[in-house]
């Protein structure tokens, strides 16, 4: 039988619950995932039961994607209920205890979700102590988790004051994604590859998450923050742990996590000569940014794991906002092989090394690059690919957003996809040297791959992105 499952749903009123949220929840319940669950929602808007049910409904009907009428409405409308935030904690507390009473048993469990700005998460986590709904719950944290080594440490210490470390849920959707879980299926569960997923194979990796969208509705945010506190500590880092770790002894949460932690225990300090710092032209147009502000919009650095398996091998992160166009790939440069054997002209190596390419974007996809011969007298070889897609096979649909994945895991206990307190703590100790001492900022322009800095960063090798190739559409004429 499924625990009866009540989520406390923090910032109810807000982008990410009309968006991800509420239509999650809505899937989690129609798939059986779970069938036993109640919604309570709460923020500082003014709303009863009835209006958040109808704002729940909207939402979902909007970007649930399936419609104003979706399947299993009528009974999950049931299961949600209001609380006032003005009320406080004995509001919630009320709200909580009437929800729970639908269960008819003892047997349940707690999921706060924490959707609301940094500055409000301490005050939400002492609201709980307050309303006395510790016990039984695990709570789920947005990033950022803290802003610096000190600050960490102060968030995960007040933190600790109210829950257990093993309570605590920091999120990231992008370890949510089937294509970010395939990399342990991938690297762990073949032969073909397990055995060279090492420095005498791997010549680099890249892991790229350009984004076309700028900092219109988050400039406020955003200057206290910049890119590197906003998406490489909380998500390309962690990315990276799944591409380097070892294999875990078990596939099981805590052996997963330790071997992530393990990856950045053995990574060494960022060096700022690694870094290039940029921002894009008309940032400071903005309202709420600073003329002269030097918060950075786009990040690309180096950075070294220091083991056995990785010694020597580079790892090129880089992100922005208003770049040339969105993606999140993974990319896995192999060592190129000696050429002699083949004549000048035969095109061997003019498109760079073979490459293994994830595509962590919502259609997750994968694809392997290769030199082959073409047809015909000669030896002429030129770049060819092997690809799959998650949404050309019979699975797309079994596919849970990332969201989901991470509320359902969460609601279960399973901590492989969420970070820790140590290595959060860590990764902030990494970046002490990059925080004191930044690298200047570089203008760039709107719609560009970043500053011209980030070739003398890469080179002698070159940026993934843009491909030489898009990826194949299969509906096309010899597809």
């Amino acid at each position: 039988m499924a625990t009866p499952t009540t989520v406390v749903l923090f910032g109810a009123t807000g982008d990410l619950a009309q968006r991800k949220l509420l239509p999650g929840l809505l899937h989690l319940f129609q798939s059986g995932l779970l069938p036993e669950v109640q919604v309570v929602g709460t923020s500082l808007d003014e709303h009863d039961r009835d209006s958040f049910i109808e704002f729940t409904r909207k939402a979902v009907a909007e970007y649930g994607g399936e419609g104003p009428d979706p399947e299993g409405w009528p009974e999950f409308s049931k299961r949600i209920y209001w609380a006032p935030g003005a009320g406080g904690a004995e509001a919630l507390r009320t709200t909580v205890a009437e929800a729970e009473a639908q269960f008819g048993t003892e047997e349940l469990r707690r999921l706060h979700y924490l959707s609301v700005p940094p500055k409000a998460a301490l005050s939400v986590v002492h609201l709980l102590k307050d309303a006395d709904l510790v016990d039984r719950s695990r709570i789920i944290m947005e990033k950022p988790f803290g802003t610096d080594l000190a600050s960490a440490k102060k968030l995960n210490g007040a933190l600790h004051e109210v829950f257990d470390e093993e309570q605590i849920f920091r999120i990231d959707h992008f370890l949510g994604k089937e294509a970010a879980q395939n990399i342990l299926a991938f690297r762990f569960a073949n032969g073909l590859f397990e055995p060279i997923w090492h420095r005498n194979h791997i010549d680099h990796v890249q892991i790229d998450v350009p984004e076309e969208l700028g900092l219109a509705q988050r400039a406020d945010f955003y200057e206290s923050t910049g890119a590197y506190r906003d998406m490489v500590v909380t998500h390309l880092f962690q990315v990276l742990a799944f591409t380097a770790m070892e294999p875990p002894t078990a596939l099981e949460p805590y052996a997963i996590s330790e071997e992530k932690n393990k990856v950045f225990r053995s990574m060494l300090p960022i060096e700022p000569s690694d870094v290039v710092r940029g921002q894009y032209i008309g940032y400071r147009d903005i309202k709420g940014v600073a003329p002269d502000s030097e918060t950075e919009t786009f990040i690309a650095l180096k950075c070294f794991v220091d083991n056995w398996r990785w010694a020597g091998v580079p790892f090129y992160l880089r992100t922005g906002k208003r770049m040339a166009e969105g993606a999140r790939i993974i990319s896995i440069a192999f060592r190129e092989p000696p050429r002699s054997m083949f004549p000048p002209g035969s095109g061997v190596g003019d498109n760079g090394p073979d490459h293994l390419t994830f595509d962590l974007a919502d259609q997750s996809r994968m694809s392997l690059s290769f030199y082959g011969k073409r047809p015909g007298p000669g030896m002429r070889l030129q770049k060819l690919s092997m690809q799959f897609a998650m949404h050309e096979t019979g699975w797309a649909g079994a596919a849970l957003e990332a969201y989901e994945r991470l509320i359902y895991d969460a609601a279960h206990g399973d901590r492989t996809l969420f970070t820790t307190a140590d290595g959060i703590e860590r990764l902030w100790e990494l970046s002490s040297q990059l925080l004191e001492n930044p690298p200047v900022v570089r203008p760039y322009p709107e719609g560009s791959w970043g500053p011209n800095r980030v070739h003398q960063l890469i080179a002698p090798r070159a940026w993934r992105l843009p491909f030489e190739r898009g990826w194949r559409d299969p509906n096309a004429a010899g597809g």
